[in-house]
């Protein structure tokens, strides 16, 4: 991996002294530990189709899935635009490692749960790893105290190498201002939800995926809370909005990915040959045109990236609530990111020619990782529109970030 390219000439976004004290960074010998191991590793993970607990521990140890509980239960609580760069890397080296390590985030959706029964999440240590497939929601019997669950839901990614898992019911509260309520999200241990083995796709197989069931299943109330709620603990990662962070966590992933599609093709230059005495692939027109767009592509969308996290959590440090308007831009500037990058890798298989469509080629995978990316419904193109919409009642200039 080019560690130059992939290293921002400045900081991305502010960031959090504490984090470098605590040695948990994108660049740590612990992250160099999970890079060796996912590179050396991501067949396997492809083949059993989801990463196993004993690689989910060595993302433990580089501070992954601390990197979102409080720091009051003894966390990390990273600054958004640090942990997105560790996601980054990780994708790097393999997109589904890097999708299953994007739920170290997860655990800003335990904020809004009452602060006693955060205590019990992290009454066994601060590396908690919470998964869940919400969707769809299904409805839920109101029992004393709480609610009998039963039901199946989809695309719980990470379920094999959780602690925690969540799930969705529906909300029968009226809506407000004609918003309807938002989902219900239920928590409870993994070990007390059925996991049923049916992730079989063609691109981040390795996630584990997997649909949950759960049948007639209590679960209190205080183990409940609205999804997307303003988190309980009064520290100020749990002020950055949550399904906008939910986006880009995804979206870094394809940044990652890109970034290792244009590696490969990078390195391919000096030799690549489609037939004996024709021009190496790096003397071609097209391919340096092609490399050339893909470097300039990949490298504005991920500023914009990280420039609009940055300018979220300066005003969460200072106290402000995130507007609107920056909310619209950490969408957009995910969406758009994942999607670049996806023009990004299609453009770098393209310019390397026949050797990528070997099933064996790197390549091959990168693009069907890259392709799922996109179809995440937290980086719809509706966010285009959603975001034109608010441009279009006026949007405030942004001064440069400093």
């Amino acid at each position: 991996m080019n560690h130059s390219l992939l290293e921002p000439a400045s900081p991305p976004a502010v960031s959090d002294p504490a984090a470098g004290a605590a040695g948990i960074s994108a660049w740590s010998p612990e992250m160099d530990a999970i890079i060796r191991e996912v590179t050396a590793r991501r067949d396997e993970f492809d083949q059993l189709t989801y990463v196993p607990r004993d690689a989910i521990a060595t993302m433990k140890r580089a501070g992954i899935f601390r990197a979102s509980t409080p720091k009051r239960f003894g966390g990390a609580a990273l600054a958004p635009g640090e942990f997105l760069q560790m996601v980054e890397r990780i994708s790097a080296a393999d997109g589904s490692a890097g999708w299953v390590a994007a739920f170290g985030s997860a655990n800003t959706y335990l904020a809004p749960l009452p602060l006693a029964t955060q205590q019990q999440i992290y009454a066994g240590g601060p590396d908690q790893v919470y998964a869940g497939g919400l969707y769809p929601l299904q409805s839920a019997q109101a029992a004393p105290g709480g609610w009998k669950i039963s039901g199946r839901w989809h695309f719980a990614s990470g379920c094999k190498g959780a602690d925690w898992i969540g799930v969705g019911i529906k909300n029968d509260a009226p809506p407000v201002d004609g918003v309807p309520a938002p989902a219900i999200m239920a928590v409870m241990p993994a070990s007390e939800v059925e996991i049923v083995h049916n992730w079989n796709v063609v691109g981040m197989q390795g996630t584990g995926s997997h649909d949950t069931r759960l049948q007639d299943k209590f679960v209190a109330h205080e183990w409940t809370c609205a999804r997307g709620a303003p988190g309980l603990i009064d520290e100020p990662l749990y002020r950055y909005p949550s399904l906008a962070y939910q986006a880009e966590v995804h979206a870094a992933v394809n940044i990652g990915l890109a970034r290792a599609a244009l590696d490969i093709v990078t390195e391919m230059a000096g030799g690549a040959k489609i037939m004996p005495g024709a021009p190496r692939l790096g003397d071609r027109a097209y391919y340096r045109i092609k490399l050339g767009m893909g470097e300039a592509k990949w490298r504005s969308a991920r500023m914009f990236f990280y420039d609009a996290c940055g300018r979220a959590w300066d005003q969460v440090l200072a106290g402000n609530p995130v507007s609107e308007q920056l909310d619209t831009l950490l969408k957009l500037s995910a969406t758009y990111a994942a999607r670049v990058s996806m023009e990004v890798v299609n453009e770098a298989y393209q310019a390397a020619g026949m050797a990528a469509i070997q099933r064996t080629h790197r390549m091959q995978r990168i693009v069907r990782d890259a392709m799922v990316v996109t179809q995440h419904a937290a980086l719809s193109e509706m966010n285009y529109e959603t975001a034109g919409a608010v441009f279009a009642k006026g949007m405030p200039s942004l001064a440069p970030m400093k």
